[in-house]
């Protein structure tokens, strides 16, 4: 994982340590494909969106209904999918990004996940 500060001082200090050992383990524990949402690919998205209008297509609903439907489970997806969207393993109440914004406020520091490389043994 690559998480950068602007000081190599804030890069030392355990407040700093502790926020990328936290991320670093729930991007163990979460597997995220994504860091975020802009990052996903405009096809991948076009074909979640027309699995999940399959999916309604036998409902008697309104269509407007229907699509509210298929972006609530849109945003569900990016949740799934994307790092900076996922809720925190160790406190689900807060995303990623948000406990990234309280390490910057704590620390005094913008604070950037940059990117992430997962491994899993036997794959």
């Amino acid at each position: 994982m690559e998480i950068n500060c602007e000081t190599d001082f804030v890069a030392r200090t355990p407040e700093f340590q502790e926020l990328a050992k936290n991320i670093a383990m729930h991007i163990a524990a979460s597997n995220p494909l994504y860091i975020k949402r802009d990052l996903v690919s405009p096809e991948l998205i076009s074909k979640e969106r027309e699995i999940y209008k399959e999916q309604l297509a036998t409902m008697d609903k309104p269509q407007a209904v229907k699509e509210k439907i298929v972006n609530g489970k849109l945003e569900k997806y990016y949740q799934d999918v994307c790092l900076l969207e996922q809720p925190f393993i160790k406190d689900p109440s807060k995303n990623i990004a948000e406990i990234i914004d309280n390490g910057v406020a704590r620390l005094g520091e913008n604070i950037v996940l940059k990117r992430f490389v997962r491994y899993q043994l036997g794959e």
